[in-house]
């Protein structure tokens, strides 16, 4: 199924210089995705500051948040993995099969 299909693929590292809970993790994330959420408000004006920033390094702030919110994952799948078992590859075709399911993904003709 995955010939077909598109892929952008970050790898991202586990971090040792913690000790994160799911507890922890998912604060974190949802500390990740407000800061996200900031700098895109700044992005389109919304935030009701002057935007001061070009248009770059708006951009530029916008993926360095992107890839905080994408590292927290990450760390919360390795929290999954080493402290409750959870199979996060077969999660992620599981995950696939959802997206195709739900016609996100459009699998080719048979």
């Amino acid at each position: 199924m995955k010939k077909h299909l598109k892929f952008k693929t970050i790898s991202l590292p586990k971090l040792d210089g913690l000790s994160p809970s799911l507890e922890s993790t998912a604060l974190k994330v949802a500390e990740e995705q407000g800061e996200l959420a900031r700098a895109i408000g700044k992005f389109r004006g919304i935030s009701g500051e002057k935007v001061s920033m070009t248009q770059k390094e708006v951009l530029d702030e916008i993926a360095k948040e992107l890839l905080d919110v994408a590292q927290t994952t990450i760390s919360m799948c390795f929290v999954l993995e080493e402290e409750y078992g959870v199979d996060i590859d077969q999660k992620v075709e599981e995950h696939i099969q959802k997206l195709v399911n739900k016609g996100y993904i459009k699998t080719p003709e048979k």
